[in-house]
């Protein structure tokens, strides 16, 4: 099993909104069609950074996680849930559109437990 640690990095003056999209149109589906670990919206505390300061973006702000039983599954179920109608009709009301998304990573990690 691996776990793909999605952090993007929104648009702080969309962020709220995003919180209402994401409770209400895209956990619900996404929950439907994958392995969601967790999904998180930074709060009011700051992130604590050691060693190299972040990056102008700074941290993440947004974070979920999904567990897959490969990355052959994944590149095929992603592909398959993002570029369906159902998918497109939820994402066309993402507050502030795909601009918002300032920076998106994914990152593939496995359990040491």
């Amino acid at each position: 099993m691996i776990y793909e640690i999605r952090n993007y990095h929104f648009d702080p003056e969309h962020v709220a909104a995003y919180r209402t999209w994401a409770k209400t149109r895209a956990i619900p589906h996404l929950k439907q069609h994958l392995n969601v670990v967790g999904f998180w919206a930074n709060n009011e505390m700051p992130s604590e950074v050691l060693g190299e300061p972040a990056d102008p973006l700074g941290s993440a702000n947004i974070t979920w996680i999904i567990a897959w039983d490969d990355i052959s599954t994944r590149e095929v179920t992603l592909n398959r849930i993002f570029s369906s109608p159902e998918w497109g009709a939820i994402f066309a009301h993402v507050p502030g559109g795909l601009a918002s998304y300032l920076r998106r990573e994914s990152k593939f990690t496995e359990s040491l437990m």
